[in-house]
């Protein structure tokens, strides 16, 4: 399974000639927009992967963030939290989730790298999380295994049902004439996981807000992600609306977690 999961994202790699052409980072990702997705969570915190996480951290207990973003998954929990231990590759990231994390009091260590280059060096915690990571790992069942012998009581994982750049598919065909993969899928994720011998609970909901709110916030997204300029960007909405994909429907979020004894 391990074999095939890396061989389904490499079917989501951008092709050369198209990529080159590219003004912009197709896969970058913007820390204001995480940090404003962070704000959200502490506001209203909630969700079936907040309450797996709380359900197995004892008071004062210690979490595992890897891929933390700007800590919207772990965050949430500051008031029972002894200690935040925040894994990510992006100093920008991470310099929003420490600006949060003093005003919340959480007292938090930062290992700036990829998951699990950095386990050696990362201490264990009695919960571990990865939010929305999981589409990034080519080597599935390596972070799995590190992520779990990192945790003290569970693991928790939070990602999309699918790839979360399956919305932009007819997009992708519209403008390259490109098919892009149904898989991996969350359930792929299950089946490593328990092929690994962990017995996974899962459930889903729906995201709790829409991808998008405005059309052109949507477009400045797609030609982002499809190497397109943005000036182009009325070409972008002008297909969506012919391809009748406004509004974006919403993702389907999955919770998965297993005990790490």
């Amino acid at each position: 399974m391990d074999e095939q999961w890396r061989a389904d994202l490499e079917r989501w790699s951008i092709p050369e000639e198209i990529a080159a052409r590219a003004p912009a980072d197709p896969w970058g990702h913007s820390s204001a927009r995480f940090a404003e997705r962070t704000d959200r969570a502490l506001a209203a915190p909630e969700g079936p992967t907040l309450a797996r996480m709380a359900e197995a951290l004892p008071p004062g207990g210690s979490v595992l963030d890897v891929g933390a973003g700007t800590g919207a998954a772990s965050l949430p929990l500051a008031p029972r939290l002894g200690e935040l231990i925040a894994v990510d590759v992006s100093d920008a990231m991470l310099a929003e989730l420490a600006s949060r994390a003093h005003a919340l009091g959480v007292p938090t260590r930062f290992f700036r790298g990829r998951w699990p280059d950095m386990a050696a060096e990362t201490p264990i915690a009695d919960v571990a999380v990865a939010a929305h990571v999981v589409y990034n790992v080519p080597g599935l069942a390596g972070f799995l295994t590190e992520l779990t012998g990192h945790a003290r009581s569970r693991v928790v994982l939070e990602l999309t049902g699918q790839h979360p750049m399956s919305w932009l598919n007819p997009l992708w065909q519209h403008f390259h004439g490109i098919t892009r993969p149904g898989r991996p899928t969350a359930h792929d994720v299950i089946a490593i996981a328990e092929g690994l011998g962990y017995e996974v609970g899962h459930e889903w909901r729906l995201a709790p807000l829409p991808r998008f709110t405005r059309l052109e916030d949507l477009a400045e997204s797609a030609c982002r992600r499809l190497c397109l300029g943005r000036e182009r960007a009325d070409e972008v909405i002008a297909a969506v609306i012919e391809l009748d994909m406004w509004p974006v429907p919403r993702d389907r979020w999955f919770t998965l977690w297993w005990e790490s004894k």
